[in-house]
């Protein structure tokens, strides 16, 4: 699939994104309402029946990032079952749109206030029968443990990302990619919180 920021100029690139969330098929709203109330669910969960999430256990922020990868996609499969359901397949998405795969959604949370991460392999091309790395994604931030008792998400963006967009670790050994200056800036677009909100 051709990006649809080829060719043109980074100081362009906040109005495709504005043109891409807009064709985006969810309420902004509601995927916003759908994170939180996932976040909510995790807290909610108990453990054998009588450990509580936060009080009794607190999960590290990967096992947090696994939660909320794995909830988003059911919540919305159980709202909307003929639009979307969560990934069967190491080669699909998180988030598979069922009526236009173009929709279809990487999950990406972190821990750190401003910033998300991947996998080095990220920044590659996708082979061919694996997993594409270019297209929409759905970046959550989150306070970890270490930072409150009860964390809170803190920020959701929305927008489109090419492999292009991530920058490996120089280290031969680094397994973590982050985003470009100028990707992180205009090609995710925050929908939590809005100003003014």
């Amino acid at each position: 699939m051709t990006s649809p920021y080829e060719n043109r100029a980074p100081d362009t690139w906040g109005d495709v994104t504005s043109r891409l969330i807009q064709r985006y098929p969810i309420d902004l709203d509601e995927l916003v309402e759908v994170v939180l109330k996932c976040w909510r669910d995790i807290f909610s969960t108990t453990i054998g029946g009588r450990l509580r999430v936060g009080d009794d256990v607190q999960f590290s922020p990967q096992m947090m990032a696994n939660f909320l990868d794995e909830l988003i996609p059911v919540e919305l499969a159980e709202r909307y079952p003929a639009t979307w359901r969560r990934q069967r397949s190491k080669n699909e998405k998180d988030l598979v749109c069922l009526l236009d795969d173009v929709f279809s959604t990487e999950i990406k949370c972190s821990s750190s206030p401003n910033d998300i991460f991947a996998n080095r392999s990220y920044a590659q091309p996708s082979a061919p029968g694996t997993k594409p790395k270019d297209g929409y994604y759905l970046a959550i931030n989150f306070q970890g443990f270490r930072v409150a008792r009860a964390p809170q998400v803190t920020r959701v963006k929305l927008g489109w990302l090419d492999h292009t967009d991530w920058l490996p670790q120089i280290s031969a050994t680094g397994q973590q990619a982050r985003l470009t200056p100028a990707a992180k800036l205009a090609k995710l677009i925050q929908i939590y919180p809005r100003e003014g909100h």
